[in-house]
Formats: C-alpha cells, structure tokens, sequence
C-alpha cells in the first residue's frame, strides 16, 4: 500500500515555511543625534588618475584603428 499525502497538508506546510523564507530581518538600530554618519563605501577619487589613463589610452587605440581602416 502506497502512502499518498494529502495535497492540502502539503498547501499548509509550504505556507508555513514559507513565512519563514520570506520574513523581513530586524531593522536597525537608531543612530543617536550627536553621531556622526559612517563614510560612502566607495572612494571615486582614488581611482580617477588610472580611470583617465585607460580611457586616454582606449581612445588613441580607437583613433588609430579608425585612421589604419580609412588609409
């Protein structure tokens, strides 16, 4: 003999853990007035010489490719 479960208590239980898959974490804690906020996760300005450079450097690629492709 076959067990067969019942598709309604396979509903309930999908629903059940379900809630628990998609329950929102707890919020955070509230910054007190007089602190100061924590720094952007990212620095731009450390990387924008080599940014330039590698931009500069695409470009002069781009330009003589396009010069070789007209002679």
């Amino acid at each position: 003999m076959k067990v067969v479960p019942n598709k309604i208590l396979v509903i309930i239980v999908g629903l059940l853990a379900s809630n628990l898959t998609f329950a929102a974490p707890n919020p955070p804690e509230p910054v007190p007035p007089d602190a100061v906020p924590p720094p952007p996760g990212l620095d731009i300005n450390a990387n924008l010489v080599v940014l330039f450079i590698v931009v500069t450097i695409y470009a002069f690629y781009k330009l003589r490719n396009i010069k070789k492709a007209s002679i």
